[in-house]
């Protein structure tokens, strides 16, 4: 008797130590991923003031678009905060009003989903606006439950990634020229390695939702890299980046119960909102980038991409679908 409560005694010291060493291990992964994250964060070094710059930010009511949104105002720059849900962004404007005492913060209502909204927020810019010096593409949606489409029939999460930025490009791509040096940033991401572009299905309305942020990021860099081609030897250039994995809003849609562990990761293990808007703002007002175009960043530096993604004769049959697929007018900017 004495000797089996002995050896359930030791067993329960065994699986204590255990589970402390579990603890220890898993509390010492953690440090080090953050220690790592730490060294290889990219960081904006430059200090150039946006003073007479005026800069369009989509998406700039949270995440990445709001801490881009703050620094270019800090740095005396016009910002217009092109965002959907106005009621939301207002208060972030008086927010990022308030810290960069930047009184030249303008919000204006923008549903990239919408090709209406696109041509009505681009005809207001060019009515009102003098110039734009850099156009920042950094709205997203990732749309994990449920097929949608927009009224204009296109698949939701392509619509607001991927086509109303194509369109709105287009309609203000002539005041960018007259403003330059300019810059177009399209904020894309690594994920587009999970996903492919099928030129015979562009509009992809039944596949899976979740899978269709890949296939849009996949098609912000194609767009970009075409676009650049096709600004070779203006005043306006174009580059796409990798923001990193981000603690942002964008990670709201998943659903229950898959957000509980996405949420723990995200907290655990992704940049701050402030650490993922390095690389956007390097490319807005760096010298460094001035005459750099079609290229892909991350942490402020270049990175490679595939081969694929690179190809110029698929880049052209893509934008032609593009045209098509925003029912680009003959009256309106062509590329």
């Amino acid at each position: 008797m004495f000797k089996l409560e002995y050896l359930q005694a030791q067993s329960s010291v065994h699986l204590y130590v255990l589970a402390a060493a579990t603890v220890v291990l898993s509390v010492l992964a953690v440090c080090l991923v953050q220690f790592y994250n730490y060294l290889t964060k990219g960081r904006c070094t430059s200090t150039k003031r946006m003073d007479g710059k005026t800069v369009i930010i989509t998406g700039a009511n949270s995440g990445i678009g709001k801490e881009t949104a703050k620094e270019l105002a800090k740095r005396g720059a016009r910002v217009i905060m092109a965002c959907r849900n106005l009621d939301s962004a207002s208060k972030v404007r008086a927010e990022i009003v308030k810290t960069t005492n930047n009184q030249n913060v303008l919000l204006k209502r923008l549903d990239l989903s919408s090709l209406e909204s696109v041509r009505d927020f681009a005809d207001d810019i060019n009515r009102t606006e003098s110039r734009l010096d850099v156009l920042i593409h950094n709205a997203g949606v990732a749309n994990t439950f449920g097929r949608k489409t927009t009224a204009e029939g296109l698949e939701l999460t392509m619509a607001t990634n991927q086509y109303g930025p194509f369109l709105l490009t287009h309609l203000l791509i002539n005041l960018m020229k007259k403003s330059g040096p300019s810059r177009i940033v399209v904020v894309a991401s690594s994920l587009y390695r999970l996903a492919t572009l099928n030129l015979t299905n562009a509009n992809p309305v039944s596949a899976l939702p979740a899978y269709l942020y890949y296939v849009s990021k996949y098609a912000n860099i194609v767009f970009t890299l075409e676009l650049a081609r096709r600004l070779k030897g203006t005043n306006v250039t174009a580059n796409c980046l990798h923001p990193g994995m981000i603690d942002s809003g964008i990670w709201r849609n998943v659903p229950f119960p898959m957000n509980l562990p996405v949420k723990l990761i995200v907290k655990l293990f992704f940049k701050t909102p402030q650490e993922g808007a390095q690389t956007t703002i390097h490319l807005a007002v760096s010298d460094d980038v001035k005459n750099v175009s079609g290229k892909y960043f991350a942490d402020c530096r270049e990175a490679g991409l595939t081969t694929a993604i690179q190809d110029e004769s698929f880049g052209k049959k893509y934008w032609e679908i593009c045209e098509k697929l925003v029912q680009l007018k003959d009256s309106e900017p062509h590329l």
